[in-house]
């Protein structure tokens, strides 16, 4: 069971991952690609590809346990552009949640200039 005190830390790795991956091949990359310890109590916290499933794996004394969340709408999104990258607490429940943190893409709107439906108004 996941209890806030066991937990120290929670980093988040940007890169998409594999998600067939488990317990064994998600603590590979924590050793040797994020160059963590394994068994410092960080909550580690991998994506995958479209971000919509998200794993997370940390050792809780007796050994690793592993988490998983797949949202039915929207997407995981990361605050930031580091490739690996601490959250607080508040922002890891709301990562959890889908909830976009920090600059959101906003769509352009178009303003068509319709010059034909301008008043002219011609000077005497």
């Amino acid at each position: 069971m996941l209890q806030r005190n066991q937990i120290r830390r929670v980093l988040a790795y940007r890169q998409p991952v594999d998600m067939r991956k488990q317990i064994d091949g998600l603590v590979s990359l924590v050793q040797n690609t994020l160059l963590e310890d394994a068994l410092a109590g960080t909550l580690y916290v991998f994506v995958n590809r479209r971000a919509t499933l998200m794993k997370a794996v940390y050792w809780d004394r007796t050994g690793f346990c592993l988490l998983a969340k797949r949202l039915e709408q929207g997407r995981f999104h990361l605050p930031g552009a580091e490739m690996k990258q601490d959250l607080s607490a508040r922002t890891f429940e709301l990562f959890l949640d889908g909830i976009t943190l920090g600059p959101r893409k906003r769509n352009a709107v178009k303003q068509l200039h319709d010059s034909s439906r301008e008043s002219r108004i011609t000077q005497p």
